[in-house]
């Protein structure tokens, strides 16, 4: 079984890079619009793994740096004119494109990092610790939790105003079709298709990389340009927006 070379950060050094990287990003940025949502959620991880939230806390903090540590070597790629894996290609060739609602963006990266990083995330955190997927899944659906929470609101706060609706209809068709629900019960099926191939690594590793490339093809039509439907004037035009 493979898992990620990068260097796994801990719960609080992946805060302080996801803060660093929204100070640093310009806010109508596809990367800044996922970041910023994928900071709230790991805060929310960081506060519960000191409330008693989890099963195993130790485990989860180690998960959660797993987690972040690939979507963080998305990132370091595109900053070094590398390509990001399959699944983040999307998402990081089409952050700057006038034509991409900010909810398509904090969709296509959830969709990224769920369907894809996820499940692996979760078997590099099987190796690292010596357990079976079955003893994390408990915790596993509990940061599923926090993650439905924080996309819901995330839906709420980009979506237009009723009155916006009507003109905002290619929009809602496009993230329409990306659910949750199905991404979370998808990538637990990853898990535990992926657990079965451990002693194989070729085919591990083919049947990763072809994961990572369905999703990627997920993600590029979530990332639909819409030609400005149901964005705000100075983002359908390219113009940064001051949220």
């Amino acid at each position: 079984m493979t898992t990620t070379t990068t260097t796994v950060p801990t719960v609080d050094q992946a805060v302080s890079r996801m803060a660093e990287l929204r100070a640093a990003l310009p806010p109508a940025d596809g990367v800044a619009v996922f970041n910023a949502m994928y900071l709230t959620v790991t805060r929310l991880v960081r506060d519960r793994l000191g409330e008693g939230w989890f099963e195993d806390p130790a485990a989860m903090a180690v998960l959660d740096g797993v987690f972040a540590a690939r979507y963080l070597a998305a990132v370091d790629a595109a900053a070094a004119g590398a390509r990001p894996a399959a699944c983040w290609r999307p998402l990081f060739e089409l952050r700057g494109h006038p034509g991409v609602h900010p909810l398509q963006y904090a969709l296509a990266g959830m969709n990224a990092h769920i369907e894809h990083d996820l499940p692996l995330a979760v078997l590099d955190t099987c190796r690292l610790l010596g357990r079976e997927p079955e003893q994390l899944a408990t915790d596993y659906r509990r940061i599923n939790t926090l993650l439905a929470e924080v996309e819901a609101q995330v839906r709420e706060e980009l979506l237009p105003a009723p009155a916006d609706l009507r003109a905002a209809g290619p929009l809602l068709h496009v993230v329409g079709v990306w659910s949750i629900d199905r991404a979370r019960d998808a990538a637990w099926a990853s898990v535990l298709g992926l657990w079965e191939l451990r002693e194989a690594p070729a085919v591990f590793r083919a049947v990763a990389s072809a994961l990572s490339g369905s999703v990627g093809m997920v993600g590029r039509a979530l990332l639909t340009p819409l030609n400005g439907a149901g964005r705000p004037p100075a983002e359908a035009e390219g113009r940064p927006v001051t949220r």
